[in-house]
């Protein structure tokens, strides 16, 4: 069983950057794909971002594409989400998951969940 947890997040103004990570307890994060999540106040939880096993595929909601970047460290046990040029629409409580099944964009499709972490962009 994996443990997921994000350290990080934190308030940043818009346009600024912000790295997110998530580290995996287990000896065995290779064997998952793995993805972000978000949740903002009064919505559903949203795609945001997956990369495969190997870190060769990546996936982006349409709402991230070309500011957001997925990657990862097997050898550390870590993924990462690089966040450029937030705006405060990306404002959300943000999760990593992790997919036996590999890289999806379907939240029922993780079986394990961080605790989740708050990105807040100020304007």
């Amino acid at each position: 069983q994996e443990h997921l947890e994000e350290p990080g997040g934190g308030l940043v103004q818009a346009g600024g950057p912000m790295r997110l990570s998530c580290g995996a307890s287990g000896r065995t994060c290779s064997r998952y794909g793995m993805g972000w999540f978000r949740q903002a106040p009064g919505k559903e939880r949203e795609f945001v971002a997956s990369i495969s096993r190997t870190g060769g595929s990546t996936l982006y909601a349409d709402s991230v594409k070309g500011r957001f970047t997925v990657s990862r460290d097997n050898a550390k046990n870590t993924v990462f989400l690089q966040m450029n040029s937030l705006q405060p629409e990306d404002t959300a409580v943000y999760y990593c998951a992790a997919a036996a099944g590999g890289r999806s964009n379907l939240k029922f499709d993780y079986d394990y969940w961080g605790q989740g972490t708050q990105v807040t962009v100020s304007s």
